[in-house]
């Protein structure tokens, strides 16, 4: 789920477009292949859906949006992001309610 990069961390996402409110859900899957569920509110629409991740996770990580890039599945649920300026340590811990070891 959670990888550390060159400069920062790659994050494995499974998004849940059009819920109430855009919120971490919890993990999807197991091991390896693991990932952080995110509801979002917006719509899987013109890219809406993943300007949202963008904001959401650059607010989780207190970074910039423009250090959250997505790296693959724009057009999947199954998502990377990678995020800029962040430690694996520090991207533990803010998703430490929410994550399992990855």
């Amino acid at each position: 789920m959670l990888r550390a990069v060159d400069g920062g961390v790659t994050l494995a996402v499974r998004a849940q477009p059009g819920a109430k409110r855009t919120a971490i859900a919890g993990v999807y899957g197991d091991g390896a292949a693991a990932q952080l569920k995110i509801a979002v509110q917006a719509p899987p629409v013109e890219g809406r859906a993943n300007s949202a991740l963008v904001e959401f996770l650059a607010d989780t990580f207190d970074v910039a949006k423009s250090r959250v890039e997505l790296v693959s599945g724009e057009l999947s649920r199954s998502k990377v992001f990678l995020v800029r300026g962040v430690t694996r340590q520090d991207a533990e811990q803010r998703l430490s309610p929410w994550s399992r070891k990855s």
